[in-house]
């Protein structure tokens, strides 16, 4: 049977629905609005002519893009309203999935998220959310590569400082020096007890790395994530060094700085975490020999 070329494994489509989900949820914030981004991604890949069809060589590519347009146009739309003002998040409509994402992310991210602009939140979701090649985030954005570049550096800036709250030089010191105490002991329960219980972790590895494609959410797991990245190992360093102009981490392979962990801080407590392990970042680290205080 003719159609039988054109069956696609179950376990792939679930798969393919989820992944676009996730990232219309990330943009929109809202379940509802999710649903229906990707719903409309899936009726614009129907409504293509056959040969198009056919032409395409990753669908799921063309459908992320679709999805990333689509919640692009959805957020640019004059007085659109916020999350809370929806009235599509009830547990009755959202289900299992809604639980799932508020586990994944908290209240306050979403609502630093809304405060960007929408193609600041575009840039920051597809690039460092979903690691999406730069090329593909502009294609979405509908602007350069660079200009994306410079979208999402302002997003995290943004983040930042919505997030955190100035800290003192001696008490970012003290804060860095306990985390990288507790990574390198492997000590769980300390490192849980560091770090906020809304803390989000977030990993650029560009694509190039199999590093965590996705933010992770909460304490256990932020802590979980970190402990096995830094578990100890031979030829491997954890030191703590100047990051963007504040106390980090930086993690050393061989003599060859192989992650950048930047650390900010709320009431006492690390609230966001972001690790950089693309290659392509870690260059000027490499072409340096930095100092380091342990």
């Amino acid at each position: 049977m003719e159609f039988a070329d054109e069956a696609v494994p179950i376990g792939e489509l679930v798969d393919e629905r989820r992944h676009l989900l996730d990232v219309a949820f990330w943009m929109l914030g809202s379940v509802g609005e999710a649903d229906g981004a990707v719903d409309e991604a899936y009726q614009r890949w129907y409504a293509l002519p056959r040969p198009e069809q056919e032409a395409i060589e990753e669908p799921r590519t063309w459908l992320s893009r679709a999805v990333g347009g689509i919640c692009l146009e959805r957020l640019a739309r004059p007085g659109r309203r916020r999350r809370g003002d929806l009235g599509l998040e009830s547990a009755d409509s959202a289900g299992e999935r809604r639980r799932m994402w508020e586990r994944q992310m908290s209240e306050v991210l979403l609502g630093v998220l809304d405060g960007l602009s929408p193609a600041e939140r575009a840039a920051f979701v597809l690039n460092d959310v979903f690691g999406m090649a730069p090329r593909t985030v502009a294609d979405i954005v509908g602007q350069s590569e660079p200009e994306c570049s410079e979208l999402a550096e302002r997003a995290r800036q943004s983040l930042r400082a919505r997030r955190g709250r100035p800290t003192t030089s001696a008490e970012q010191d003290a804060a860095v020096r306990e985390v990288r105490e507790a990574c390198v002991a492997q000590d769980a329960e300390c490192l849980m007890a560091l770090l906020a219980s809304d803390v989000t972790a977030f990993f650029d590895g560009g694509g190039k790395v199999r590093a965590q494609v996705r933010p992770v959410h909460g304490s256990e797991r932020v802590a979980r994530s970190l402990l096995t990245l830094l578990a100890p190992r031979a030829r491997t360093t954890v030191d703590s060094h100047s990051v963007n102009g504040r106390t980090g981490l930086v993690v050393r392979f061989d003599q060859r700085v192989a992650a950048v962990i930047s650390l900010d801080i709320a009431n006492r407590h690390i609230v966001q975490v972001w690790v950089v392990v693309n290659p392509d970042k870690l260059h000027p680290w490499n072409r340096t020999s930095p100092s380091f205080r342990g």
